[in-house]
């Protein structure tokens, strides 16, 4: 659905993004993890087109999104810090989004409002409120328009217990009607029985891309924190091996 192909990105003298591939499929919820600099959020911008890659090509079910913003009406996305009109309301807010959209009011997803009770707040003013209300509105733009791709930067952040595992629950909805679902998380034991693939990044490169069973039966892990640090240090062996015996055979 979204394939990511050999894009690298550089601001100034700082190479954020080293030629950098992977495919994401329909069906499939991705973590997509990493240190802070790994260039996670830089390549989230760009499948977004709010960052166009120095080389490589991103494209959407086939379709090459350079000079294209159409497919990004097909993408939910939701934030990690939502920044909105400080002086609007939340009811104002949603009803700019879907004029922005133009997607009829029988197709809006009304899950998240209801479950959230956003209802009941509609005259609040985005500048009043918690930061995990405006995590709640947040959630509720991504998943409103029924978007057949959702990607999530850090979806839990500022959420209650309660609010974490009603998202938790409507995600794994989506993905059972065969959606594209990338999140990004920090906490890796939320996403244990959520994701099924995960990609790990590290100082602009891929490190790798791997299915949720491959961790698993590579590393004997059963948790996905503990199987993506077996796997980090089986690469670090991997690369010290390579670098081991390039230097005894004199290959620098």
């Amino acid at each position: 659905m979204i394939a990511v192909q050999n894009i690298s990105k550089q601001f100034g003298k700082f190479k954020v993004l080293n030629h950098v591939s992977f495919e994401c499929r329909r069906g499939e919820c991705i973590a997509l993890i990493g240190p802070n600099g790994s260039g996670k959020t830089t390549v989230i911008k760009s499948m977004l087109g709010m960052v166009i890659p120095d080389s490589g090509t991103i494209t959407f079910e086939g379709h090459d999104i350079a000079h294209d913003w159409r497919y990004r009406n097909r993408i939910g996305y939701m934030p990690q810090i939502g920044r909105y009109p400080e002086n609007m309301s939340i009811g104002q807010v949603l009803d700019m989004m879907q004029d922005i959209r133009k997607v009829p009011e029988n197709r809006i997803d009304h899950d998240l409002f209801e479950a959230f009770k956003i209802k009941s707040l509609l005259h609040k003013r985005m500048g009043t409120l918690s930061g995990g209300t405006r995590q709640k509105v947040s959630a509720c733009l991504a998943f409103m328009f029924g978007a057949q791709a959702l990607i999530l930067d850090e979806p839990s952040a500022g959420l209650d217990p309660l609010s974490s595992e009603i998202l938790r629950e409507k995600i794994l909805a989506e993905k059972a009607k065969n959606k594209l679902v990338i999140i990004t998380s920090h906490i890796l034991s939320e996403l244990d029985e959520l994701v099924t693939e995960a990609i790990y990044m590290q100082d602009g490169s891929l490190r790798f891309h791997k299915t949720m069973d491959e961790l698993q039966s590579q590393t004997g892990e059963s948790k996905l924190a503990r199987a993506i640090a077996a796997a980090i240090r089986q690469c670090d062996r991997d690369a010290a091996g390579v670098d081991e015996g390039h230097f005894k055979t004199g290959r620098l």
